[in-house]
């Protein structure tokens, strides 16, 4: 197979056919520079096709040779509409999709139980005991806090403080963090894992900040991630976490996001976590605004986890009214901009009333303060439209999105930065009718809101968008029409119920075909949690995993527009993020990354000869299901045989091929990126 593309100098791409030097030279050229391990990474990374991954959702793949027969369904597979993989495939197939890729011994115990019956396990995700994931996640004391205690327990830094306090374990991670943002270091997730410190105004947003929707579209979080000098970055060069012990407001997203990566991991309950992704992605917060990094805890503990299985309109109610969505999208600052005028009216009857009965109790100066006019916010309105609900071609017009946003006049938050609640405010509440896709709406008070949630809920285009939602993250980034209308259909009957439209999917013949099998390319986050799961490898910590993500380039709660990370392919595939990729599988397997522990050893098995090339088809059967292209087989055949990367001298005896190496270069490998 033919390189797409060549890497004459880091971070710059060129096509091959325009190169006066072909990859074979540049590795040559290479052991000029570069150290073993970054030649090895720029050899492997210099024979990836990276355009075939932008296409690979739209063709089968072609990993091995597969008879034209087709076989007979295995007992194993008894109950689902499987015709085109086999029972290995399959299993392979419901754990990558369903699950973060399986762990040493899932595949066998999938077999042991049937397939079906796992996934009906899956989706019924509280009939799975998960005591062990919650002895990893009780150390993190902020999971369980209320955001009032986290607002007072983790206090931002005064600002007028001039003298800094005696360095402490924080402080100096602290400054390794600064340290690294200064030098333009985009990679680490722990740089943007800050809680931006207040303003003076104690109002908040002002109404004409700049809205995340007006921010580039796009991951805009990961640009320029894995551009800075990849092939000089030492791979487990990431600055330590801020300190268990540390009251900083930092803490509080760092633990969020060190939950979110040890859930994934370790947790029995696979498809409720992918769930709980997939709706944060598609209920997008980003912690870096504001109060939010306060709200997340709570709005994915309370709103999100609940509600990932459950009727898709209480999920739209449960962020509409939390205090993360209102902040994140200025809702809470919405009001009917004539609620001004029927406040100066008030006031100036309770004056004429006070003039008329002079021993009033009522304080004369009351009414002398002028309350700051605030206008119609249509952040929410537009984005629940287009992103939430209907979707952009959802057939819905800017009157709508005004009359939405009038709808939603006085949901707000109450004391934001003490006790954060939702709160309806009557006083500021558009009182007049509105008319939604041509419904009126006009049940009165908060109740406009409500109505408009149930109508955008029902309607047969949010039945479309999610279902195509649904099924481009489980199915293939262009997903087949027929199967998206069956699980509309769904969607519709069964009143939005999630898991009566996975259902749907999942027992559909489309994602079982052989087009979907590995039609996926991993997010960064499923790339690393993937390859932690494939390993078993045991985290003490998982902040350095999650700093990690964020170097390959998927900060997690760092997504500014509303969009969310992408699930589609073209997101991801680009050289450096590659480059990176091999990166952390080279140093988790080879237990460089702080930690974790892996053997790469004991599971290759005893039997496993000191010949490379024996350990690289080991290595390819286990964790490439012994489907690998022959480009790669090629690549890291030739890799085993070079001193360098084999840390040998040309006139040393023969060494025992190492087994963190051949491993790390077969998960990162490119098929170990698909799904």
């Amino acid at each position: 197979m033919p390189s797409a593309l060549c890497l004459p100098r880091a971070g710059v791409l060129r096509p091959a056919a325009a190169m006066k030097t072909s990859c074979g030279n540049l590795a040559t050229l290479a052991k000029l520079y570069l150290p073993a391990r970054k030649l090895l990474c720029c050899a492997l990374a210099a024979s990836l096709p990276v355009g075939p991954f932008l296409d690979i959702a739209a063709r089968p793949a072609r990993l091995s040779a597969i008879g034209d027969k087709k076989p007979k369904q295995d007992p194993v597979l008894k109950g689902l509409p499987i015709t085109e993989l086999n029972a290995d495939e399959a299993i392979h197939h419901a754990l990558n999709r369903l699950a973060y890729g399986p762990r040493p011994g899932d595949v066998e115990r999938v077999k042991q139980m049937g397939l079906a019956k796992w996934i009906d396990q899956q989706l019924a995700p509280n009939s799975i005991a998960d005591k062990a994931l919650d002895a990893r996640i009780g150390n993190l004391p902020t999971l369980r806090l209320s955001t009032s205690v986290l607002i007072t327990d983790y206090p931002q830094a005064k600002q007028a403080a001039k003298q800094p306090p005696p360095p402490s374990r924080a402080d100096a991670a602290a400054a390794v963090i600064a340290r690294d943002a200064q030098t333009g270091s985009t990679d680490n997730a722990s740089d943007s894992m800050q809680v931006p410190a207040r303003s003076s105004n104690d109002s908040g947003e002002s109404p004409d900040t700049p809205s995340p929707m007006k921010q580039p579209s796009g991951n805009v979080a990961t640009q320029g991630a894995g551009q800075r000098g990849a092939l000089s970055i030492d791979p487990n060069a990431v600055p330590r976490p801020i300190a268990d012990d540390s009251k900083r407001p930092a803490r509080i997203v760092e633990e969020l996001a060190m939950a979110k990566m040890t859930r994934a991991i370790y947790s029995d309950r696979q498809l409720q976590q992918g769930m709980d992704d997939c709706w944060f992605k598609h209920f997008n917060v980003c912690a870096g605004k504001g109060e939010d990094g306060y709200y997340l805890t709570s709005y994915e503990r309370d709103v999100i986890q609940p509600h990932a299985l459950g009727k898709f309109e209480d999920l739209v109610t449960g962020t509409a009214k939390s205090p993360a969505m209102l902040f994140y999208l200025d809702n809470f600052l919405s009001a009917d901009p004539l609620a001004a005028q029927r406040l100066a009216r008030r006031r100036a009857m309770r004056q004429q009333m006070h003039r008329r009965f002079p021993n009033s109790t009522q304080n004369p100066k009351a009414g002398g303060k002028k309350r700051q006019g605030r206008g119609l916010n249509e952040n929410y309105g537009r984005e629940l439209m287009e992103l939430h609900t209907l979707g952009v071609d959802g057939g819905y017009s800017q009157k709508d999105v005004t009359e939405v946003a009038r709808a939603f006049t006085g949901w707000t938050i109450e004391r934001p930065r003490e006790n954060p609640q939702f709160k309806f405010d009557e006083g500021i509440h558009d009182p007049d009718p509105k008319f939604v896709l041509g419904k009126k709406i006009h049940a009165g008070g908060m109740k406009d809101g409500e109505q408009v949630i149930e109508l955008l809920a029902k309607h047969p285009s949010t039945a479309k968008f999610i279902s195509t939602k649904l099924a481009r993250r489980f199915v293939s980034d262009n997903p087949p029409p027929a199967l998206v209308a069956r699980m509309a259909d769904t969607f519709k009957k069964s009143d939005g119920d999630i898991r009566d439209v996975l259902r749907t999917m999942i027992h559909s013949p489309e994602f079982w075909s052989r087009a979907a099998y590995r039609a996926k390319i991993k997010t960064p986050f499923e790339f690393v949690v993937s390859t932690v799961r494939a390993l078993g490898t045991d985290a003490d910590t998982t902040m350095p995993l999650v700093q990690w993500v964020g170097r390959i380039g998927e900060p997690l709660y760092q997504c500014q527009p509303p969009t969310g990370y992408s699930d589609k392919a073209e997101a991801w595939v680009n050289a450096g993020a590659l480059l990176n990729r091999l990166n952390f599988s080279l140093a988790l397997a080879g237990n460089k990354v702080r930690g974790s522990r892996s053997d790469a050893a004991a599971l290759l098995g005893p039997s496993s000869s000191a010949d490379g090339s024996q350990i690289l088809d080991r290595a390819v059967k286990l964790f490439l299901g012994g489907q690998a292209g022959p480009a790669t087989i090629e690549t890291l055949q030739k890799q085993l045989e070079d001193p360098q990367v084999m840390q040998a001298r040309l006139d040393d005896p023969a060494k025992p091929a190492d087994f963190g190496v051949v491993t790390g270069l077969v998960l990162g490998a490119p098929e170990f990126q698909r799904r």
